[in-house]
């Protein structure tokens, strides 16, 4: 099989966060298509779990489908940010924690089909405070969960973000081993 290749490329639009852009690719079969592709930066996913086995998700308002939902901890890498550091940052940035134990799960794209932004999953352990100002255009709530409840809040719909849910799922797996 091979790669469609590019034929052209036009700007859309241009954002704080994302860029749209729109390509024609000639696909393998000579015919000519139009991809409309939204660039993201890189970002992280954490699941910080403290002592007691919970799981410290966030409740936030998101605006795009109007609804509060329970998300883990995220946030995009900023210029010349490792995914290491900005894993730390948003962690204390989004529940007031640091981790003494931090480490990298593996990773993910978002949504393929129409955007660049990949995913860096971690999962933070022996947690100690350290709190950094949140983002100006946040408003969080921490809300510690079981993480012997965290497969029943997936299958019962409590939680409906995909990254949280593939991230919860990686930290399901190794939790389980460990």
């Amino acid at each position: 099989m091979e790669p469609e290749k590019l034929v052209s490329s036009q700007s859309v639009f241009q954002g704080k966060i994302v860029n749209v852009r729109s390509d024609t690719v000639l696909l393998p079969s000579g015919r000519q298509t139009v991809r409309e592709v939204v660039e993201h930066s890189a970002a992280v996913v954490i699941v910080p779990i403290d002592s007691d086995d919970n799981v410290l998700l966030v409740r936030q308002y998101r605006y795009p489908i109007d609804q509060f939902i329970l998300e883990a901890p995220a946030g995009g890498l900023e210029d010349g940010e490792s995914p290491d550091d900005c894993a730390q940052r948003e962690l204390q940035e989004e529940v007031g924690y640091a981790s003494r134990n931090i480490r990298p799960m593996g990773g993910f794209w978002s949504a393929p089909g129409f955007s660049t932004e990949y995913l860096y999953a971690y999962m933070a352990r022996d947690l100690v405070p350290s709190k950094l100002n949140a983002d100006d255009d946040e408003a969080i709530e921490v809300i510690p969960t079981p993480m012997s409840s965290i497969n029943k809040l997936i299958r019962l719909g409590e939680i409906q973000d995909s990254k949280t849910i593939a991230a919860l799922l990686m930290a399901t797996i190794i939790f389980e081993k460990s």
